[in-house]
């Protein structure tokens, strides 16, 4: 959260959604776009909410700061970045884009593309709001069909913070995204033989991540761990820092609404040069490439596309700034979306959605679970075996020494056997807190980046119930003779559409769920395996000292 924020006046939240601020508090936002009136941020106690927008003025570096009014512009025109952009690998919030850009921030969302009208850019200078009138604006309706024909409109959502709403997709459902003349991307759908699935890319490709490196700026004040990224298809590697995935990966969560975006790595403010931590993000940022790279529509991003190619500065400047442009983005891009002419009966796709969400939420406990299993596992590993098996080679160490107080009874054969024994299962002990580096490390990151996939998919399950919902108030209303039947048609039509992207994308993760549960497992039952070799030859190499006595 790199844009911060002080408040002008207190403020109580009166919901689980609102948070409290107070006057002079300092706050960090998630982005300068405020969502019909309200921004979300965090206060300096750690709650993470909503707050009004007229109450707080955005501090922006470099250009003072400006107060947001209620539809999400800023009193200068100074555009607001989202979250994330300017980021450095963790902390380094004056560092912008260094050399790769100037301070060019992300561009507002271009009116209408989600659904949310925004009005002329307006000054707020209002004595400060008293708590019982507080400013809940209203949300301006634009509705693309004509109206004239009907007696009355399928209802909006009240819940103007669910992801229903605030993605776009009630808008887009109820006809009110505006279609653009032209329309510059396309995304196929088509039926396979376990239903809608995306069209299959023609030119698949992969991307390898290697050689994180520690590099220094400002003479050695400011270090970053860089990466080296080398796409098979292009064969030319480019060098990427995290906060560089990380303006990358917030452009896919803006853009692409109804898709279950891979979540990164997360991010650690202290350590992050430690060799092991570098290690862990390095595998889990490949998992993460892994999961990009092989999906259909992901993949053929042209902001991923320019993040895996570019390397001159210019450019880079000119490709960020045209993604951060992009229209097509939440809503809108369901109107790139091409979907099959085969007829689908809504109440079977609703059926085949709520399998999933039975079958997700299942599969999210289990996977917890296992993550907390195989994580208590990896401790004991590291610790508890490791101190154990030492402990058993001392007492062992132990034993041989006294051997050795009565000479004439002593046999040094037998005494250097035991000693032996004790110094095996000291190696032992130390295989073992080697061993979660060669298997269970690698299990808990599959399981990681599961968990974040499947964490995605309550919201876009939501979006398909909710547009379900306007299909069967549409035509109760059609029924009734309260709307036009070529209207009802037209939510039915839009329904469909985000109905096969949705179970295209769960037909999409059912198949990376098959081949990642199939190698992780694999490769954590091979290197078990060979550990247990391992331990089993250094016993039977002490077993045979004991062999001549």
């Amino acid at each position: 959260m790199a844009l911060k924020a002080r408040a002008l006046y207190s403020f109580q939240g009166e919901n689980k959604e609102e948070i409290d601020i107070l006057e002079n508090e300092e706050l960090k936002l998630f982005s300068g776009v405020s969502l019909d009136g309200w921004l979300q941020g965090t206060n300096s106690r750690g709650q993470t909410g909503l707050f009004p927008a007229s109450y707080v003025e955005i501090l922006r570096p470099h250009s003072g700061s400006s107060q947001v009014d209620y539809q999400g512009h800023s009193s200068s025109y100074t555009d607001a970045p989202q979250h994330g952009s300017y980021d450095d690998d963790e902390d380094d919030e004056d560092d912008d884009w260094d050399d790769w850009d100037d301070g060019q921030t992300v561009v507002d969302e271009p009116t209408g593309s989600n659904g949310v009208s925004h009005s002329p850019l307006q000054q707020h200078r209002n004595p400060r709001p008293e708590y019982t009138r507080r400013p809940r604006p209203h949300l301006e309706h634009q509705d693309s069909l004509a109206s004239g024909k009907r007696v009355s409109v399928v209802g909006r959502n009240l819940n103007r913070f669910s992801s229903f709403v605030r993605s776009g997709v009630e808008a887009f459902v109820l006809g009110d995204v505006p279609h653009p003349a032209r329309v510059a991307e396309k995304h196929d759908i088509e039926m396979g033989p376990k239903g809608p699935q995306w069209k299959t890319d023609p030119n698949p490709f992969s991307c390898s991540i290697e050689e994180p490196t520690k590099q220094t700026k400002f003479k050695g004040i400011k270090s970053y761990i860089s990466y080296r990224l080398t796409p098979d298809h292009i064969n030319s590697p480019v060098y990427r820092r995290y906060k560089h995935f990380d303006w990358l990966y917030n452009r896919l969560l803006h853009k692409f609404t109804v898709i279950s975006v891979p979540h990164l790595p997360e991010k650690q403010a202290t350590g992050r040069f430690e060799e092991d931590f570098i290690l862990k993000r390095k595998r889990r940022l490949v998992l993460w490439m892994d999961h990009m790279t092989s999906h259909p529509v992901l993949s053929q991003y042209e902001g991923f596309q320019h993040f895996l190619s570019c390397r001159d500065e210019k450019q880079w400047k000119a490709g960020k700034r045209q993604a951060e442009r992009d229209e097509l983005v939440g809503a809108s891009f369901l109107l790139t979306l091409q979907i099959p002419m085969e007829h689908q009966d809504l109440q079977d796709v609703e059926e085949r959605v709520d399998v999933f969400k039975a079958f997700s939420k299942k599969m999210d406990e289990s996977v917890l679970q296992l993550s907390n299993v195989v994580s208590e596992l990896a401790r004991k590993h590291l610790g508890g075996f490791r101190k154990d098996f030492q402990r058993l080679g001392a007492a062992l160490q132990g034993l041989s020494h006294s051997f050795q107080l009565d000479p004439p009874y002593g046999s040094e054969p037998l005494v250097q056997a035991i000693s032996h024994t004790g110094r095996t299962y000291e190696i032992v002990g130390e295989m073992f807190a080697e061993q979660p580096k060669n298997d269970q490390f690698r299990f808990l990151d599959t399981l990681s980046l599961y968990q974040g996939l499947l964490s995605n998919f309550p919201d876009i399950i939501h979006l398909q119930k909710g547009a379900f919902t306007k299909v069967k108030e549409s035509q109760r209303m059609s029924d009734e003779g309260r709307m036009e039947q070529d209207e009802s048609d037209g939510i039915r039509k839009r329904c469909r559409v985000v109905g096969f992207a949705l179970q295209a994308e769960i037909n999409h993760f059912h198949q990376r769920r098959l081949k990642d549960f199939k190698q992780t497992l694999q490769h954590y039952l091979k290197e078990q395996i060979v550990f247990y070799r391992r331990v089993s030859q250094e016993l039977e190499k002490t077993l045979h000292m004991y062999d001549e006595l």
